[in-house]
């Protein structure tokens, strides 16, 4: 794969060289990607999986940019 490289002039510097998109333009082939439900078994599993995934919202112990560390 090549990369785009183009040259810009950066504050207080010289032309540098910054790295184009590095992305491929397509879909992904597999039609089991992103189906979640078949690769956990149990109940369990499942909702530790969302829980993981939404533990922005339903976290103890993590903290989002709405919710605060320590209470104003």
């Amino acid at each position: 794969m090549e990369y785009k490289v183009e040259k810009k002039r950066a504050p207080g510097r010289e032309e540098v060289e910054v790295l184009g998109a590095t992305f491929v333009e397509g879909k992904p082939d597999d039609k089991e990607l992103g189906k979640w439900r078949q690769k956990v078994g149990s109940r369990e599993e499942k909702l530790k999986y969302l829980a993981t995934g939404e533990r922005y919202w339903y976290g103890k112990e993590w903290y989002g940019s709405e919710k605060r560390k320590n209470p104003a």
